[in-house]
């Protein structure tokens, strides 16, 4: 992040509005009016641990298979 000097008094009354307006608009992807789908954080972990379990088994089944392979050779 660049941050600019500020020379004078007159600079450093438009820097606030800047942040309060980037504050009020990424506040408005966290409140209920937001136009997307709400999941709670509990599902979402879920999902999440279900994935990474699912990831996980292909390797092991990837391995299991390679070496069985292997063997027939």
């Amino acid at each position: 992040m660049r941050r600019c000097r500020v020379m004078g008094g007159a600079a450093t009354s438009a820097s606030p509005s800047v942040g309060s307006d980037f504050g009020s608009n990424m506040l408005w992807f966290y409140t209920d009016d937001a136009p997307s789908l709400k999941i709670s954080p509990t599902i979402v972990l879920v999902i999440t641990l279900c994935f990474i379990a699912f990831v996980a088994a292909l390797h092991v089944f990837g391995k299991i298979y390679r070496a069985k392979a292997g063997a027939g050779l």
